[in-house]
């Protein structure tokens, strides 16, 4: 992926994960732009780093997802990379319990639904570019996951598969395809103090951007850099310990 130059559009990019990307995305010379449902954490953001723009979106609603695309291609006419990013996670949900099946669609919506759609309304708009990509935020859950949160689970297993197939698609194009799988990272995902125990949050997007640099195109960190290269076996032993600590990782 190209480094600088572009106009990179981040989804979930108000705090978090796409908050550091797109800080690092700017300093790097790009026009970034966040997006994302809560006015007030897109203006601090701002507020804090005056390069990135922003564009108030709720990518869990079809329509928010179709208003995001419209606004975004008619007020930033070269964008040429999306990013993938924003999510959210739900409570642990025991299957035996009665559940809000309510919640469980708004995180597929959220993390699946999203991502999907948005790539395809503006990929046509993208591949016109001499250079850009698309940037999928999945997770090392995609790969070994935790049991207590199946749908957040199976949504980035789901994304994970759609990368592959992304990028198959687009192999004879100038677009690149990159996946980030994150471990637990030190963020407010699935609400504040929950993810305390994961890794610096800094640490890990400077780690991504020193390997984007160097143009890879799968890139974990830690934990996570271990599952999305091991065996089977591996994985079966993975899925095994984590389950049995109760803690994602």
């Amino acid at each position: 992926m190209r480094m600088h130059g572009n106009t990179i559009l981040v989804t979930g990019g108000g705090s978090g994960i796409g908050l550091a990307l797109a800080k690092r995305y700017a300093a790097r010379g790009n026009r970034v732009i966040i997006s994302g449902r809560r006015a007030g954490a897109l203006a601090t953001a701002q507020r804090d780093t005056p390069a990135l723009e922003t564009l108030q979106a709720d990518v869990s609603t079809e329509a928010g997802r179709l208003a995001l695309a419209e606004e975004a291609l008619a007020r930033f006419p070269d964008l040429n990379v999306l990013v993938n990013n924003a999510g959210i996670q739900n409570r642990p949900a025991p299957l035996l319990q009665p559940q809000d099946w309510s919640a469980h669609r708004t995180e597929l919506a959220t993390n699946l639904d999203a991502p999907l759609h948005l790539t395809m309304l503006l990929l046509p708009h993208l591949a016109k570019a001499p250079f850009g990509a698309v940037v999928n935020v999945t997770s090392g859950l995609a790969f070994a996951p935790f049991a207590i949160m199946p749908t957040y689970c199976l949504t980035k297993a789901a994304l994970h598969s759609f990368t592959l197939s992304l990028r198959h698609q687009l192999k004879d194009t100038p677009l690149d395809v990159v996946e980030i799988v994150p471990p637990a990272v030190n963020t407010d995902l699935g609400g504040p103090g929950l993810h305390t125990f994961g890794v610096d949050l800094d640490a890990f997007a400077d780690s991504i951007f020193a390997r984007l640099d160097l143009g890879e195109t799968e890139i974990g960190y830690e934990s996570s850099e271990a599952r999305r290269l091991a065996s089977r076996q591996e994985l079966d032993t993975y899925f095994a310990q984590m389950n049995a600590q109760r803690r994602p990782n």
